[in-house]
């Protein structure tokens, strides 16, 4: 298992389960101390290659993924694996796309779908999930 993220430091959404999840705009350079072991990249195009093992998923700017089953399926796959490993999300703001995807994970981990959004941006950022039609994907969110 991998040290956990600091939960106090800057990007860093706690899930009600404990899973510790760091969100960041690739505009911003990584924050000090260990490096992701896992990172998911809400990108238009295909994003830096990285030392650490990544996923790719096309989710254009100010829109929604394009494939949302396989959306919900990495999803899913990575909220396993944040019990173990430190896991990035991370577009180029880092609060449209990576709020949204934060939003999803913590539905995933039991948060009401309708009080996701809210969530998120209590406890990440407060301006995240930027657009009616992500907050909207968000509320109409199943996990499979």
């Amino acid at each position: 298992m991998a040290d956990p993220w600091d939960p106090s430091a800057p990007g860093v959404l706690k899930l009600p389960s404990g899973r510790l999840i760091l969100g960041r705009g690739l505009r911003h350079p990584l924050p000090e101390g260990p490096a992701p072991t896992l990172g998911v990249y809400l990108l238009g195009k295909a994003p830096p290659a990285t030392p650490w093992e990544s996923h790719w998923l096309h989710w254009p700017d100010f829109r929604l993924p394009t494939d949302r089953a396989a959306t919900a399926r990495l999803l899913a796959d990575v909220w396993h694996r944040a019990e173990r490993d430190r896991v990035e999300f991370a577009c180029v703001g880092g609060r449209g796309r990576t709020g949204t995807a934060l939003a999803l994970l913590a539905v995933i981990d039991g948060v009401p779908p309708a009080e996701a959004v809210a969530f998120v941006r209590r406890h990440y950022d407060s301006h995240a999930v930027e657009t009616p039609w992500q907050r909207r994907y968000v509320r109409t969110f199943t996990p499979n």
